[in-house]
């Protein structure tokens, strides 16, 4: 007996029915989103550790504000993006463990190698090294924990994994400041954050086993006809669900986490602080607050009444637009305690958002496209966070910088008006429930085929 599922973006494809089973008791599954969260905390602390020295590196570089955002966001994001889509391709057909403990080293080696940098183009050249190994982390990660997990636990297990975020943060700036403190120079940051993850690459390939692709839909994965990044950028834009999941979770990216790439130089500028000052001060936030705000989304999502993703959707909502107006106040105030406890209040929603979104975007994409999907959306969220965020706000800073008489005035200013694309985001998160009925029901379609009479 065959079994046929049509699609008019996938085709029709001829595949088995495979009975879903599963041991709901399997210690293993919790095991990997503990190794691959440390993996995602190690990315952030690479990412992270850039933001904490980004003055003294625009200072002894001698760049202006967007010319320090050209060499720390977009030549990481460029190759991020460009070697992140066949890297995507690749996990959705091959060993997604090995790709990742490749990708760990990887970055971590050229981010150790960053500490060794003497000029700009030695710079460059190894932060191309760091995007290029970044690119093999989320998307087969994200990937792998979808097949240890059924689609109504995804939430709570990629909330889990998003620990990795404030952990992360908290090593990229308190850390890492204090490190630079310390040894009184940067670099020393960037080779104390790096070379551990070379060696957590050989863990992550020698304890996690790649699991069964697809192995809690009846679709026969590997008899499927292979995906291509056509077909499902085609099916992102038509499942419009999807769409506007991914449209929110760049812009949050570039609200949020724009606005954290520049508030470590911002609080330096604006209230005098060493670097160890202001990375002490954000680190500790990122770390409590993050944390907190991300075990609470998981029991939150953990709840019964949680496991529709309309409610899910409107939690993020609510959050976010709520959070829109104390991150226009950090700016705006001149009060460092103003500023500190409007970034207790705005630090948590930047956290909380990424489990869920990650979650709803994989429920709503069928298995043999989710490592591309997640490329996909990752590639979209870095446009807006290493990309835009970086070169406009460092471009409006320049501009402002003679008419104001300071950069950290213009500063200021171009930070308060990065504030309100929080608005834009919450838009899309409550726009994308209109068709989450239909858009949910074609994926369960193509994920559990009807036999054809014999």
């Amino acid at each position: 007996m065959t079994t046929q599922t049509l699609d008019p973006l996938l085709g029709v494809a001829r595949l088995d029915i495979v009975p879903v089973t599963e041991v709901t008791l399997d210690p293993m599954r919790y095991y990997v989103v503990l190794i691959l969260g440390l993996v995602y905390a190690l990315n952030i602390a690479d990412r992270y550790v850039v933001s904490t020295v980004l003055e003294p590196i625009r200072l002894e570089f001698k760049l202006s504000d967007s010319g320090v955002g050209w060499l720390t966001g977009v030549s990481l994001a460029f190759f991020y993006i460009t070697v992140g889509i066949p890297i995507s391709q690749l996990a959705d057909r091959s060993n997604r463990r090995n790709i990742v403990a490749a990708a760990m080293a990887t970055w971590s080696a050229m981010t150790a190698l960053l500490g060794l940098t003497q000029n700009f183009w030695q710079f460059l050249l190894a932060r191309i090294g760091v995007g290029v190994g970044e690119a093999g982390g989320t998307p087969p990660s994200t990937s792998i924990i979808a097949d240890y997990f059924p689609r109504e636990q995804r939430a709570f297990a990629l909330t889990l994994y998003a620990l990795g975020l404030p952990l992360g943060a908290w090593l990229g700036s308190n850390v890492a400041g204090q490190i630079v403190e310390h040894f009184h120079s940067w670099r020393a940051a960037f080779i104390a954050l790096g070379v551990p993850g070379v060696v957590f690459g050989l863990i992550i390939l020698l304890t996690i086993r790649e699991p069964k692709r697809g192995r809690f839909e009846s679709l026969a994965v590997p008899k499927a006809p292979k995906v291509s990044l056509s077909d499902t950028l085609r099916f992102l834009w038509s499942q419009r669900s999807a769409f506007h999941i991914n449209a929110a979770g760049a812009i949050i990216c570039l609200w949020g986490w724009g606005l954290m790439y520049w508030t470590q130089t911002f609080l330096e500028r604006a209230y005098g602080l060493t670097t160890a000052e202001a990375g002490a001060r954000l680190g500790t936030i990122y770390l409590w607050a993050g944390i907190a705000a991300t075990i609470a989304t998981g029991l939150i999502l953990a709840l019964p009444a949680m496991r529709e993703p309309k409610r899910i959707a409107f939690f993020l909502t609510a959050v976010v637009v709520c959070s829109t107006v104390p991150s226009f106040i950090i700016y705006y105030t001149h009060s460092l305690t103003v500023a500190t406890a409007m970034l207790w209040i705005v630090v948590p929603a930047i956290y909380l958002y990424v489990g869920p979104t990650m979650a709803l975007l994989l429920n709503f994409l069928p298995a043999s496209m989710r490592a591309q999907g997640m490329a996909v959306s990752l590639l979209s969220a870095n446009i807006a966070n290493l990309i835009v965020a970086p070169v406009v706000v460092g471009f409006i800073s320049d501009r402002l910088a003679g008419p104001l008489g300071s950069n950290a005035e213009s500063l200021r200013y171009a930070l308060m008006a990065l504030s309100l694309t929080g608005f834009w985001a919450g838009y899309h998160y409550f726009t994308s429930v209109r068709t989450y009925v239909v858009d949910d029901q074609r994926i369960r379609d193509l994920s559990t085929a009807v036999p054809e009479p014999a």
